[in-house]
């Protein structure tokens, strides 16, 4: 096969794949047309993980105090109106809470909610600064396999919807994902204006409860598709539900341990610390009180010796 045939059969699968699968409708839309979201997330992982670290070595971490509470207000500013869309544009009285198929109509409904999950798409990629945020604090700690597996897919996923099913069906998932956003970036808001509010921030672990129960909801919702014809592609449950299945057990595993596993050193603590004190107690009771005894003892049985002499 020459460099000419080749060529022009990797063009037709680029164009099948990238231009005659697309809808129409959202395709020439910005970063939907071409497959520049892999690159946007290649370049994000490699800073995150190599460059960044690297760049930030002989340097001290930025404080962003300002920065970050703009930046999670605007996530909560964004997040709000993405639910409400959903909410009062779909679920509130048109779309169906169990099966919806795609509307590829441009009636204002359809290119209403088609704007919605483009805005959810941009909205994943705009997340990515979250991790750029820890690289420039130094807060690598937080830079976990979960946070980089979370951050990684939602923008493909993101990208993938608008581009070929931009409605329907799979909305329900970003329609709970963004109430979870609001409380989540509101919580990381507050947290950013200073320690004065960490005593009103008990409710953090909750959180971690909530994002657990929407990837619940998103596989309950995805699952009917097995044995429902709901006008929505049934292959994409085959990348749906594994994804909720481990999504699910990252979070639980890191719930387990952020929150039951310290709370369960925190009671060892209090008992150990406890027993170390009775011990001290008993020890330093009983050597004291050996001591004094023994010296009574000792200076009784010696002054009656001497006596004896």
């Amino acid at each position: 096969m020459s460099n000419t045939t080749a060529q022009g059969v990797l063009q037709g699968y680029y164009r099948f794949l990238f231009t005659d699968l697309g809808d129409p409708r959202t395709n020439d839309w910005f970063l939907v047309t071409h497959p520049v979201i892999f690159p946007i997330v290649g370049f994000y992982l490699y800073f995150v993980t190599k460059l960044g670290p690297r760049l930030m070595k002989n340097r001290p971490p930025f404080e962003l105090k300002f920065v970050l509470i703009v930046y999670n207000a605007l996530q909560v500013v964004v997040s709000t109106w993405m639910f409400w869309e959903a909410l009062e544009g779909a679920y509130w009285d048109r779309y169906s809470w169990k099966c919806e198929p795609v509307d590829w109509s441009r009636t204002p409904h359809a290119m209403r909610v088609a704007r919605g999950v483009y805005v959810f798409y941009m909205a994943k990629i705009s997340e990515l600064l979250d991790t750029v945020f820890f690289i420039l604090r130094k807060k690598y700690n937080q830079v976990t396999f979960l946070h980089l597996y979370h951050h990684t897919v939602m923008p493909l996923i993101g990208w993938g919807v608008t581009k070929y099913f931009p409605g329907g069906h799979g909305i329900f998932v970003g329609f709970i994902n963004s109430f979870v956003h609001i409380i989540m970036y509101t919580y990381y808001m507050l947290a950013a204006i200073g320690p004065q509010l960490q005593k009103y921030l008990w409710w953090k672990k909750y959180i971690t409860n909530l994002q657990m129960i929407q990837f619940c909801l998103g596989f309950l919702h995805n699952f009917q598709l097995l044995w429902q014809d709901c006008g929505y592609p049934r292959w994409s449950v085959f990348f749906t539900l594994p994804n909720a299945i481990f999504f699910y057990y990252l979070f639980n595993d890191f719930y387990n341990q952020a929150y039951k596993k310290n709370k369960k050193s925190e009671k060892n603590g209090n008992v150990h610390t406890a027993v170390d004190k009775m011990t001290n107690g008993v020890k330093h009771n009983g050597v004291a009180n050996g001591e004094k005894h023994n010296g009574v003892h000792n200076g009784v049985h010696n002054g009656y010796h001497q006596k004896t002499l």
